[in-house]
Formats: C-alpha cells, structure tokens, sequence
C-alpha cells in the first residue's frame, strides 16, 4: 500500500479568476508544492539533484478532473501517492480537499507524471540510485 503525504495550501486572490473561484490552472501549481515537499520531507532537494547529479525532474503529462470548487481563503489539504515508479520516472496520483469541520468535499484529482531528464540535455535520464531508493522507501 502506498503511503499518502499531505501538504497544505491556502487559497490567495491571486489564485481566483473573476468568478472567485481557483483558477483551474493554478491546480497544477498546488499540486506541484505538494510535490516538491513530499520530496523535500524524503530528503531530495531538487536544487542539490541538480547540482551533484545533473538531473531533474519534469512534468511529461497530467490528467486532471474537476470535482468542486475552491474560493478565496480555503485551506486545501493536497495528497501525494506514488502510484508508479520507472527507472526514468515515477507516477503520483495527487487530490486536493477542503475539509470544514466534519465535512470533507474532494475538488480536485490527478493524476501527474513526472521524467527524470539530464540538466544540460534534457534527455531522459535514470532516477540517481539514492533518489530511486528513498522513492522505494516511502511507498
């Protein structure tokens, strides 16, 4: 079973369009916070990957659905699951929720993968071993 990370957000006027809702867009920026701190909690700073490896990580596709709305000061609690993991890349399945007292409503899924590309090249490139193994780790 894969292990879920949690990160929280809160939803600033420059996250809205003119309806007072978030932008569906900035979504994809939610989600990649979380990322980036489901990382950084398993040790892997992308900026050291970058400099002693000379790798990173990019987005190659996404697959987002829209459920229900955030507004404006909403607090959305976003997960983190590894769902996949390659030599060169690794799969999340990532959800944002707002949670009200008892009540939780689910706004927003994905599903968000991620390539392992050479910095000068941006050429796939294999996961570093202690990268890959702290990924393993965390499932």
């Amino acid at each position: 079973m894969n292990k879920e990370f949690f990160w929280n957000v809160r939803v600033y006027y420059e996250d809205t369009d003119t309806g007072g809702v978030v932008f569906y867009a900035n979504y994809l920026k939610f989600f990649e916070r979380a990322r980036t701190e489901w990382l950084r909690a398993h040790g892997i700073g992308q900026q050291l990957l970058t400099e002693t490896h000379r790798a990173m990580f990019v987005v190659k596709s996404t697959s987002v659905d829209y459920h229900s709305p955030a507004k404006l000061d909403d607090e959305l609690k976003l997960s983190v699951v590894v769902q996949k993991l390659g030599r060169a890349s690794v799969e999340f399945f990532q959800e944002a929720w707002r949670e009200q007292g008892a009540e939780k409503t689910l706004l927003t899924s994905g599903r968000i993968r991620v390539g392992c590309v050479h910095t000068e090249t941006f050429r796939p490139s294999p996961i570093p071993d202690e990268v890959l193994d702290r990924i393993r780790r965390s499932q």
